[in-house]
């Protein structure tokens, strides 16, 4: 079982920047980050393999970047450039499997949740 605690949330006003980090218990595979805002179904953000490829959503491409410290056990997302539809709570996610996953279902380990509000 691997814990992940999410932290770096908070207010921003558009334009702004927030780094989001993710520290997981142990070792991860593919690790991802989704979000889900205001009476929004939960969605794809980013997702990072071990070795570091990366896969973006549409909407957060050249404005969000994943990375990962595998000696920490910990992913970050840099978001830059930040929008009032960026607000949602952003959940960090690992999978047992080592591919890009862009679907929810495929994570096995989620954390609560830091909550993101961007002001216009």
């Amino acid at each position: 079982q691997v814990q992940l605690v999410e932290s770096g949330g908070g207010l921003v006003q558009a334009g702004g920047s927030l780094r989001l980090s993710c520290a997981a218990s142990g070792r991860t595979r593919t690790m991802g980050w989704f979000r889900q805002g205001p009476g929004k179904e939960r969605e794809f953000v980013a997702t990072i393999s071990w070795s570091g490829t990366t896969y973006y959503a549409d909407s957060v491409k050249g404005r969000f970047t994943i990375s990962r410290d595998n000696a920490k056990n910990t992913v970050y997302l840099q978001m830059n450039s930040l929008k009032p539809d960026d607000t949602a709570v952003y959940y960090c996610a690992a999978a047992k499997g080592g591919t890009l996953y862009t679907r929810a279902p495929l994570y096995d380990y989620w954390g609560q949740g830091t909550q993101v509000t961007v002001s216009s």
